[in-house]
């Protein structure tokens, strides 16, 4: 039996995905850095301040690899950890200047990537791709939204 378009999507998605974060640091100039630290960088960025625990559930990691990949971060002046003002047990990862400056060298690169890629394509796939710009939009929302319940079905 044949596979439909909509099977496939899926994992052509999640191909184009996983090449983009194996290939884009390198091409940065960052060098390399796990994709699991490059979505941990991007986390911090999105969310200065969050703490480990947050980080880790927002990327659905366990804590100890969460802690792991922090430490490397650290060590490579990426992020700090601060004490909270409020609660000096608790401790707030913040990203630091050079981290900030890799993770925009990284999103340049992907862009870049991805762009030059679009452009080698025939007209007629990149007009579906541009059609295709508003549902790829939403898709991304809901992925990150979580999986559906019934509520939202």
């Amino acid at each position: 039996m044949a596979e439909t378009a909509s099977a496939r999507l899926p994992i052509i998605l999640r191909e184009l995905a996983w090449t983009i974060h194996k290939r884009t640091p390198d091409r940065a100039g960052v060098g390399p850095l796990p994709t699991v630290e490059v979505a941990l960088l991007k986390q911090v960025i999105d969310t200065p301040g969050a703490t480990v625990g947050e980080l880790s559930a927002a990327l659905g990691l366990h804590q100890p690899n969460t802690s792991a990949a922090i430490r490397t971060l650290v060590e490579r002046g990426l992020v700090e950890r601060v004490p909270d003002a409020a609660d000096r047990r608790t401790v707030r990862i913040v990203p630091t200047g050079v981290g900030r400056a890799e993770h925009e060298a990284i999103a340049t690169g992907w862009a870049a990537s991805v762009a030059e890629a679009i452009a080698q394509l025939a007209p007629a796939e990149r007009a579906s791709l541009e059609a295709a710009a508003g549902a790829m939009a939403e898709l991304t929302r809901l992925v990150r939204s979580g999986p559906a319940t019934p509520d939202r079905m």
